[in-house]
């Protein structure tokens, strides 16, 4: 997609580009009953980014957010979109977009529109972070030039130092020196030594009907108005992050401690780097049978989404899965990162494995800086730039062509789950294009990455690269995490309604 467009409707889908409020529409239904939200992921194709990592290089991280390029849609032409969509879906129904590739972007994002009056903010979505925060002028100390205008936040938006919220926040963070604060400061340090500082802000999130109305919501979120080091680069072309984790301050735990939702998260990440796929608030749309469902962890030191897993094989060859027990192993579903990062051991018998792909003549090409293993094929693949020209103009079949071809030299990965003798075994499969991309020079690059100096050391995490393709669900009041197959295309209402029909 061209810098100069809007984002557009997702690939196949009759959902609009702006976020939809989902009731029920059995009139036998309680009106109080929790609601669903949905949002369209969206993408912008351009520069390449920096490699994007959630917070799992410290427990207390926060997720790097990407590099995209910057959109045209200002207010005016979100509110033509919420009124010239907003007839086309059922009453019941709002919808708001997300998109986003992993190359050469290395994000999904969404956008939400804050404040009085409303205004839009493209959001990267992170089930790995838990405050949702925009770039502000509070005032500004040193910000980066984002996609749209910096949130301006009045006095009355400040949270104060007291709020249970504002206890929240600072819960891992150090010990505050300044007892005579009346706002609530936070800081959040990344892994590159980069640096966002802000302040709680409390304003209206705006959820607009399908026809036409619109409820209001409060919302807690970061006000961040110091940025320093390599974050001021990556949040040129973006608003900030928003949190999806099991936190108290995530967004869908805010949500739903006021009835709105039950705290159910899923998003589904399309394969197809034209399209986006959605991001879902609420359990309307899990799916009542198809889905694998695995227990979900928790501990007091991690608001993460992850379980156990048993085993992982490349092909019919078992993988070691390197953790304090080589039997259980931990996976940890993380949106907020780009690529999939294994263990030490599993990373390098993978690499291993790899190095068979050599017998059919794929190279080592070690000057290639995209990710730290590429190849050169035995064949010529058209790199992402003249695929991206070939796009602009319609031709996105050379892109599925060119993994296709490709995907035959390399095997599946298997991620198998279950480890209690009554929990069936459940099994999460990473095919070639899941794990593989085709850098600008053309060659075929590995997005699984070595994770010993990532969260524990030990734990498998699965970004964006393996999540593509599948609708992940993370049940917090079941307390379960479940997938299964989907082009991401079109979601589907399990409790109501049918396809939504364009």
């Amino acid at each position: 997609m061209d810098p100069d467009e809007r984002p557009q409707q997702v690939t196949g889908s009759s959902f609009s580009d702006t976020f939809v409020e989902l009731r029920n529409s059995n009139n036998d239904d309680n009106d109080e009953k929790p609601q669903s939200f949905l949002f369209p992921l969206h993408h912008k194709l351009g520069a390449d980014s920096e490699l994007k990592l959630g917070r799992f290089v410290d427990v207390d991280k926060q997720s790097l957010v990407a590099s995209i390029d910057p959109g045209s849609v200002g207010t005016k032409k979100i509110n033509k979109l919420v009124a010239s969509n907003a007839a086309a879906i059922d009453s019941s129904g709002t919808i708001l977009p997300v998109r986003g590739n992993v190359y050469p972007d290395g994000l999904y994002f969404t956008y939400v529109l804050v404040g009085n009056p409303r205004r839009p903010y493209f959001l990267d979505i992170d089930t790995g972070s838990d405050l949702t925060w925009i770039q502000c002028d509070a005032p500004c100390t040193s910000c980066a030039k984002g996609a749209n205008p910096l949130y301006k936040p009045t006095r009355a938006n400040i949270v104060a130092s007291k709020d249970s919220m504002c206890i929240e926040v600072q819960k891992n963070q150090k010990p505050q020196t300044c007892v005579t604060c009346q706002q609530c400061d936070y800081e959040i340090e990344y892994a590159d030594r980069s640096a966002s500082l802000g302040v709680l802000a409390r304003d209206k999130l705006h959820l607009v009907t399908a026809n036409g109305s619109i409820t209001n919501l409060d919302l807690v979120f970061g006000c961040a108005y110091d940025q320093q080091g390599i974050l001021l680069n990556t949040l040129s072309k973006t608003d900030g992050i928003i949190g999806l984790s099991r936190s108290k301050v995530s967004l869908p735990s805010q949500l739903a401690s006021k009835g709105i939702i039950n705290n159910v998260v899923g998003h589904c990440l399309a394969t197809d780097v034209s399209a986006g796929g959605y991001m879902f608030l609420g359990d309307d749309f899990v799916p009542n049978w198809g889905m694998s469902w695995v227990p979900m962890l928790g501990s007091p030191s991690t608001e993460f989404y992850y379980t156990e897993i048993l085993k992982i094989n490349y092909g019919s060859s078992s993988l070691s899965l390197g953790g304090q027990s080589n039997n259980i192993g931990r996976v940890v579903f993380d949106s907020g990162s780009s690529y999939t990062y294994f263990s030490k051991k599993a990373y390098d018998e993978l690499v291993t494995s790899l190095s068979e792909v050599a017998e059919v003549g794929f190279i080592q090409d070690l000057s290639d800086p995209t990710l730290p293993i590429c190849w050169k094929a035995p064949f010529s693949i058209s790199s992402f730039k003249k695929k991206h020209n070939l796009l602009s103009m319609g031709l996105k079949l050379i892109l599925e062509i060119s993994i296709m071809d490709v995907k035959k030299f390399f095997k599946t990965l298997t991620l198998q789950f279950g480890s209690n003798w009554w929990i069936i075994s459940k099994r999460f499969h990473i095919p070639p294009e899941g794990y593989l991309i085709i850098s600008n020079k053309g060659n075929v690059c590995l997005g699984i990455l070595d994770g010993s100096k990532v969260h524990d050391g030990s734990s498998i995490i699965l970004g964006d690269i393996s999540l593509r393709g599948q609708l992940v669900v993370f049940d917090n009041e079941k307390l379960k995490i479940g997938w299964t197959q989907s082009d991401c295309a079109k979601p589907r209402r399990f409790n109501s309604l049918p396809f939504f029909e364009g």
